[in-house]
């Protein structure tokens, strides 16, 4: 039975996707913009405001389907800085260091909106 978690954005419906869906013992989590309870972007020009922020939402819709962080195996971030890469894999590690996902880290041109300095997303096997 399929599950899934709505972010609020009106896009959802136009473009077809949800925050995250269960599958079974599966959760995906889809790409998490540093968006804030106001809607706006948390953190401008901060990538680790930005990276905690992202994490925090992405961690809320795991809760949502019944995952935890320890449950994440695979996580990929996308930068628009290579220089930020440490600084957002710290914070990474915290919400992450037991964990030890898979994990990946690109450098993109860019995100859909430009104050966006980092987007993450992650996939979980939920075995208790």
């Amino acid at each position: 039975m399929r599950q899934r978690v709505s972010s609020g954005s009106p896009y959802e419906p136009v473009i077809g996707f949800s925050r995250a869906v269960r599958e079974g013992d599966r959760v995906f989590v889809s790409g998490t913009a540093p968006i804030g309870p106001d809607g706006k972007t948390a953190g401008v020009g901060d990538p680790a405001a930005q990276a905690q922020r992202c994490w925090e939402i992405i961690v809320a819709a795991l809760a949502e389907l019944g995952a935890t962080p320890a449950d994440v195996v695979r996580t990929r971030t996308y930068l628009t800085r290579a220089e930020d890469w440490e600084e957002v894999g710290r914070v990474h590690g915290k919400f992450f260091g037991e964990a030890r996902p898979a994990s990946t880290m690109v450098v993109a041109g860019g995100l859909l909106d430009p104050e966006w300095l980092v987007e993450v997303e992650a996939e979980a096997i939920v075995t208790g």
